[in-house]
């Protein structure tokens, strides 16, 4: 649903659910969640959308495949070699295991200061009227 418009960037609210709110007893189950979270969709025809207007958002399958490799990839190949030999130098694996876990955490916070920006150039979702 459309939740703001501001000249080329539409804000819209999904409701993002769990794998089991769909299921019939989730009014008794207590596993079932669902969160609202607010995308940001450029685009030149913001002006043909309204508030409160349901709409479809689509992302491309490549951009699914990109994230995932970005997101669990690139942190696995960081980590295992720096596992490997932490642990070959240290000769301990707690010490090993720690400076893997260490690597990853940098990971993500250089991707998060340096490179957001880029990333959300490149990830894009496109709208459509329901």
């Amino acid at each position: 649903m459309v939740k703001a418009i501001d000249n080329e960037c539409v804000r819209v609210t999904i409701l993002q659910s769990s794998a089991c709110s769909g299921c019939a007893a989730k009014q008794m189950c207590s596993s079932a969640e669902a969160k609202e979270k607010d995308v940001d969709v450029f685009t030149a025809d913001s002006a043909v959308y309204g508030v409160g207007q349901k709409v479809k958002l689509e992302g491309r399958l490549s951009d699914g495949r990109r994230a995932a490799i970005i997101a669990y990839g690139l942190p696995l190949l960081l980590m295992l070699p720096v596992l490997f030999f932490a642990t070959r130098l240290s000769g301990s694996e707690t010490t090993g295991a720690l400076w893997a876990l260490g690597s990853v955490a940098l990971y993500y916070i250089v991707v998060f200061l340096f490179f957001r920006g880029l990333l959300q150039q490149h990830f894009s979702f496109t709208i459509r009227k329901v």
